[in-house]
């Protein structure tokens, strides 16, 4: 049975992938809170794509599928509000959520099984040579890896969705796939 756990949820107008980085800014005393306690537990925290609401103001609805996102660097922008700069972690799904007082969704998530660590198809190489041309024109993080990574079905799989101009809702699909070859097919099916 998968492990079950509480988590804290910062819904977004987005799709945080695995293994992505996404920059935020923090102003609301809810979000403010989470992230100290965040701190101090030295864990993360849930990002799930908005299905209905704003991000800001009244709690929003959030999809079931999200993915914990760790912090690796904080500071402040020049108005003084805290940004942070996260990455894409382990990818969960939410059992039930509940409202706290103060606004924060928290949520009971079972964790997804991590990707097999597997090669990619020969009907899925073309997806890597696609996603290599891509890193090497745009730069970057991820444009200097070691070749070997361009085999890895689930890093070829997550990048792809990371950047292929897909809708959030597209890259919400790909985040609820278990299989990282399937995740594959549907990328090579949305591709344009």
């Amino acid at each position: 049975m998968p492990a079950r756990e509480s988590l804290p949820l910062f819904p977004l107008h987005t799709v945080l992938l695995p293994g992505a980085s996404l920059d935020l800014r923090v102003f609301e005393r809810r979000y403010l809170d989470m992230v100290r306690d965040c701190g101090r537990s030295g864990r993360g925290f849930g990002v799930c794509m908005i299905l209905e609401g704003g991000e800001a103001g009244a709690p929003a609805v959030p999809a079931a599928f999200g993915t914990e996102a760790l912090i690796e660097d904080f500071g402040t922008d020049g108005g003084g509000l805290l940004t942070l700069q996260v990455r894409g972690n382990r990818r969960f799904h939410v059992s039930r959520t509940r409202v706290r007082d103060n606004g924060l969704i928290m949520a009971d998530v079972e964790w997804r099984e991590a990707d097999l660590d597997d090669s990619l198809r020969p009907e899925h190489a073309l997806l890597a040579t696609v996603l290599q041309h891509f890193l090497e024109k745009a730069g970057g993080e991820h444009s200097k890896v070691s070749n070997a990574r361009f085999d890895d079905v689930a890093w070829v799989g997550w990048r792809l969705a990371e950047f292929l101009p897909l809708e959030d809702a597209q890259r919400l699909r790909i985040l609820q796939e278990d299989d990282p070859h399937a995740r594959l097919d549907q990328l090579l099916r949305m591709m344009p």
